[in-house]
């Protein structure tokens, strides 16, 4: 069973930065399309980023020229580089496959954006 499991979340002013981690395994980064999700309250799950094999094919209008989502060089874990973020960036963020059917879900990693 593909163990998912969020990391790198913290509680940053707006303007800062936070680079999140999920680590899956070289099998499923390689051959699945996997995308990073918020949860925050009042609003479902919303799709921030997706990446297939090598290459970056979704980025969330509003996170584009902030969010980079990248792979690790050993290819165990999936990336989300968060720069410039927003009060509006808080959120529950969750690794999974873009589309269903979905992995079991993680623990998620928290990101608060506040002064």
């Amino acid at each position: 069973q593909v163990k998912l499991v969020e990391s790198g979340g913290g509680v940053v002013p707006p303007g800062g930065s936070l680079r999140l981690s999920c680590a899956a395994s070289a099998a499923v980064v390689k051959t699945s399309t996997m995308g990073w999700f918020r949860r925050s309250s009042g609003q479902g799950d919303e799709l921030i980023a997706t990446r297939s094999w090598g290459t970056s094919m979704y980025m969330k209008p509003s996170a584009k020229g902030r969010f980079f989502m990248g792979v690790t060089s050993d290819l165990e874990a999936v990336t989300l580089q968060m720069n410039d973020l927003k009060p509006e960036d808080t959120g529950d963020y969750y690794c999974n496959t873009a589309s269903e059917p979905h992995f079991h879900w993680g623990p998620g990693t928290r990101v608060t954006v506040s002064q």
